[in-house]
């Protein structure tokens, strides 16, 4: 307990989160490492574990601290995001061309390279290095493969975070009435939402089937989803302006508006379908504050 004790407190100053941060990891990150540790210990290497939940939800900020709690338990940990796995600018172009105007934008399935991910998960099982894809939002394409950090495996725990990670294909009748104005005006015959659809009940399947567990995030409605994607923006334009970049690559309101509505349809979705299946289910409230002890 010492131990973690300390490593959440190591972790808040490193990222410079407030001091409450340690209150809320000692209620959900250090329960859920443990609970991942006894998973890894009954299973097979690598155990693979999916992190879902909506944007700006704490994903990533979580799997972090889980993955230093874990290696403080001698276990080699591997950080992989669904949103490392986006197509290039290019590809995403050219499905534009050939499918849907819409599909220029990251987000909904069929915007990743799911073949990418399960290939490293592979990797990540053997020995050997592996390099782990690294996507560069602001910029709004891949990074370059050199940049892309590596580890040596085999490890013995990958988690897998993602907005959409573990989801299932909606019913076709749920696809036929447009959810939001984007859907309404720029999707009038469902060819979009379709092909996103679709995507989830092939090519994603086999990567999320290789999910051994699944633990879920919740928030209380759409529109504090909403609420938490602009504050993730605004410390992104924080983060450019550090950087000496442009903060303006970072979206504005409505830029942001209209970018959520793309993932509008399937996060209700995840949040209506996926706590009956998921192993862990975490319901958040507006401050991002489990509900329920894990």
């Amino acid at each position: 307990m010492a131990e973690a004790a300390a490593i959440i407190a190591a972790f808040v100053r490193d990222e410079g989160l407030p001091q409450r941060f340690e209150d809320l990891a000692a209620r959900l990150h250090q329960p859920l490492a443990a609970r991942i540790a006894g998973w890894a210990s009954e299973a097979r290497a690598p155990l693979v574990v999916g992190i879902c939940g909506p944007q700006g939800s704490g994903k990533s900020t979580l799997t972090a601290l889980v993955a230093r709690l874990l290696a403080a338990r001698d276990l080699k940990v591997a950080v992989l995001s669904i949103d490392d796995l986006y197509l290039t600018q290019a590809d995403r172009a050219a499905l534009a061309r050939a499918v849907h105007p819409l599909l220029a934008t990251r987000g909904v399935p069929g915007t990743h390279d799911p073949a990418l991910g399960l290939a490293v998960l592979g990797a990540l099982g053997r020995p050997g290095t592996t390099a782990l894809p690294r996507f560069d939002k602001a910029a709004d394409d891949r990074s370059p493969a050199a940049d892309w950090p590596r580890v040596e495996g085999p490890v013995d725990v990958v988690l897998l975070e993602g907005w959409c990670v573990g989801a299932r294909p909606q019913p076709a009748a749920l696809l036929a009435a447009p959810i939001n104005a984007l859907e309404r005006d720029e999707d009038p015959d469902g060819v979009w939402r379709g092909f996103a659809n679709a995507a989830l009940a092939e090519a994603y399947a086999p990567l999320f089937a290789r999910l051994d567990r699944l633990m879920l995030l919740t928030a209380p409605d759409f529109a504090v989803v909403r609420t938490w994607r602009g504050e993730q923006e605004a410390r992104l334009r924080q983060r450019l302006a550090a950087e000496g970049r442009d903060p303006a690559l970072a979206m504005d309101e409505p830029a942001l508006d209209r970018f959520v509505a793309h993932y509008e349809r399937l996060t209700r979705w995840i949040a209506q379908d996926l706590p009956g299946v998921a192993d862990v289910v975490v319901r958040l409230d507006e401050r991002r504050w489990p509900t329920t002890a894990l």
